[in-house]
């Protein structure tokens, strides 16, 4: 079993009940609520600008050259080709720049841009690039678990395809590579700082969904 295999089987409970999240549920059956949808792609267009601030980071620590064009290629994706998907679902919803602009991040949203950020910032280039995996590939595997059982006239079907489409999952083969390249010139304690930095990235990215799904929000004093 290869090092990022590892990680994906030890954190395969997480996955299943990432996939089980009513979120999830009810994008693949075409049901989910507008509001839900209108909140969590006003997120992840949020969360999409720190994810390429922290690949770019990730990508200046590169101890090659072929890692820095990896990962300034993927902070570019996210920023522009990403966020061009988003664009096209907010001008359909009626999502105006000045609301999206005036939408501070929810909790889950900035713990988890905080959280690679730091991560990216502070980390070793190994357990960087083991934060920013589950992003990468847990999208890939809801996507294309999503896509299998997508309604018929699905309304989110753009969605869908984008994260369970071939080049999508291109691109998380070769960070699963360089992952796997890391982890074979590693420390024991490196590579249990990598599986740690895996974990907590894919509960961030459960706790995400969640969020949208109920519309989360600072509450109390603190709005």
């Amino acid at each position: 079993m290869s090092f990022s295999q590892s990680l994906w089987q030890a954190n395969l409970p997480l996955f299943q009940s990432t996939l089980e999240l009513p979120f999830n549920q009810e994008l693949a059956a075409g049901s989910l609520n507008r509001e839900r949808f209108c909140h969590y792609m006003i997120q992840d267009a949020h969360y999409l600008v720190a994810y390429g601030r922290a690949l770019a980071v990730t990508a200046a620590k590169s101890d090659n050259a072929e890692g820095v064009v990896q990962f300034a290629n993927a902070a570019n994706e996210a920023v522009v080709v990403e966020r061009s998907l988003h664009d096209g679902f907010m001008r359909d919803y009626g999502i105006t720049p000045d609301r999206f602009a005036a939408t501070p991040l929810t909790p889950a949203c900035h713990h988890y841009c905080s959280y690679l950020l730091a991560t990216a910032w502070s980390a070793a280039y190994p357990v960087a690039v083991a934060a920013l995996l589950p992003c990468f590939w847990i999208y890939a595997e809801v996507g294309r678990a999503i896509h299998a059982r997508s309604a018929a006239g699905n309304p989110y079907q753009p969605w869908v395809d984008t994260y369970a489409s071939e080049e999508f999952h291109a691109v998380v083969r070769g960070v699963c590579a360089t992952v796997d390249r890391l982890a074979a010139e590693a420390t024991e304690s490196t590579r249990a700082a990598m599986h740690a930095a895996y974990r907590d990235a894919a509960r961030l990215e459960w706790m995400f969904w969640d969020s949208a799904y109920r519309l989360a929000d600072w509450q109390g004093p603190l709005r």
